[in-house]
């Protein structure tokens, strides 16, 4: 990837800047957006190590779409994309503004894979859930990216890594899911107790944790090849796939750290990862 061609691009759209993180936040129930926990308290401890971004762009579980799209309105909806939950949680509204040029930017940067411009989405839980804690002013612009479900894991991380030029003009790229996530095995009798996993959650967390902090990370590109603990933990792909754009844009003399290190009902994880 040439970045020096990439950078000029995007040069009038953005100041350059010193190198910006990358996150993968693991976002948990919506309820996130409103309780009071050990993880909501992660993120704002993680938000006092950030530089302020001049912009977000956020690869959500939740927009998992026929081809590449960007959110490119001046104001993206809060969109409240789950049912079941109090009212409280209804009336949350994330008013940040969208940046219909970091939306063409990233077009022209992912070329020659199509990406459609996008004025209907706006901001699903899986992002305005966990950015709201890490700026609850709404006063960075944010723009979502979808994800192809047609595409392989492997195509994934090569096209995060045409991203990487925005890192140098001030954006903060996050993505939210969770590595563990099998809601059909919840236990949800025992979400209260703290770090609590089934058996094969555990080895899942464990082995995905190693390939990290190791930076193995074809390994986790090819995770349906790791076991029945993976399979287990990763039952269908949206909600880790965010996780492998985050790894498709680490550079090699990156330091990777976790946080908010934990299962959660027995089948969950809300492991967060930052590179910078």
């Amino acid at each position: 990837m040439n970045t020096l061609n990439d950078l000029h691009k995007i040069s009038s759209t953005f100041s350059n800047t010193a190198k910006m993180p990358v996150l993968f936040l693991g976002h948990g129930s919506p309820m996130n957006a409103i309780e009071e926990n050990q993880f909501v308290a992660g993120f704002r401890n993680l938000a006092k190590t950030l530089p302020q971004p001049n912009a977000i762009l956020c690869i959500s579980a939740h927009w998992f779409t026929k081809g590449t799209k960007v959110t490119a309105m001046e104001m993206p909806r809060t969109i409240h994309d789950f049912g079941g939950f109090p009212r409280e949680l209804f009336a949350v509204q994330y008013p940040a503004q969208g940046s219909p040029e970091l939306a063409i930017a990233t077009k022209e940067l992912l070329l020659p894979t199509e990406v459609e411009l996008d004025h209907e989405w706006g901001l699903d839980h899986g992002a305005w859930s966990v950015i709201k804690h890490l700026y609850p002013e709404a006063n960075v612009p944010v723009i979502q990216m979808s994800i192809d479900y047609s595409k392989s894991p492997q195509y994934h991380f090569e096209l995060a890594q045409k991203l990487s030029a925005l890192r140098h003009k001030g954006i903060l790229i996050v993505g939210s899911g969770n590595i563990v996530h099998n809601l059909r095995l919840v236990d949800f009798y025992n979400m209260d107790v703290d770090n609590y996993g089934f058996d094969w959650a555990i080895e899942a967390r464990k082995k995905v944790n190693k390939f990290l902090l190791e930076g193995n990370f074809q390994a986790l590109i090819d995770y349906e090849k790791q076991g029945q603990a993976l399979q287990l933990a990763i039952p269908t792909p949206e909600h880790y796939l965010p996780l492998i754009y985050t790894l498709g844009l680490k550079d090699k003399n990156e330091e990777l750290s976790l946080f908010n290190d934990k299962l959660l009902g027995g089948s969950l994880s809300m492991t967060s990862v930052k590179i910078m």
